[in-house]
């Protein structure tokens, strides 16, 4: 009986150490309080007051915005609020305004990549909260052989991307590619 035991016990273990994805460690978890633009995220700028210095732009693949009279601002990695002082400072540093009063704010979001045993992988659009188990929804679901525990999320946070795990209610980011892997057994 003991050695029925073992045996089932060493099969059940060899056979989730066969499973895509059981060794990547879990991902950093995105803190959506502390959202950082990037390229591809569109912006809407107000400057009270100036409506040449209002519109929408969008953060170009260097990470920058073209504002008419400051030309182009770096934006990747800044917050809204920090971009919205940066554009102040340039204004008053220039003496365009003496005191602008200047509010950013994300109007589009880079979009999120999903990839493996769901319905239909692909790009859609992010909003704020997703967690991979909604992702997977809007991507039309599981697909009969997905493990539906876990994912793998590629996660560019710096000059380079990370790779690790998430659970069905981890928190996506913009830009997240979730790869859903498929079951052995």
């Amino acid at each position: 009986m003991l050695k029925k035991a073992l045996l089932a016990t060493s099969v059940l273990a060899l056979a989730s150490a066969c499973s895509p994805g059981a060794d990547l460690p879990p991902i950093k978890e995105y803190a959506s309080r502390s959202y950082k633009l990037g390229p591809g995220d569109q912006v809407r700028i107000i400057t009270f007051g100036e409506d040449q210095l209002t519109g929408e732009f969008r953060v170009d693949d260097q990470g920058k915005i073209s504002i008419p009279l400051l030309g182009t601002i770096q934006a990747a990695n800044l917050s809204t609020g920090e971009l919205d002082t940066q554009i102040s400072d340039e204004l008053k540093r220039r003496k365009l305004l003496r005191d602008p009063s200047v509010a950013v704010e994300v109007i589009g979001y880079r979009p999120v990549y999903v990839l493996g045993e769901v319905a239909r992988p692909g790009q859609y659009p992010y909003q704020p909260g997703m967690t991979m188990l909604t992702t997977v929804a809007v991507a039309g679901g599981f697909t009969y052989r997905g493990i539906h525990d876990y994912a793998s999320v590629v996660r560019t946070t710096g000059p380079s991307p990370v790779e690790g795990k998430v659970t069905p209610l981890s928190v996506i980011a913009p830009g997240d590619v979730v790869n859903v892997f498929e079951r052995r057994f």
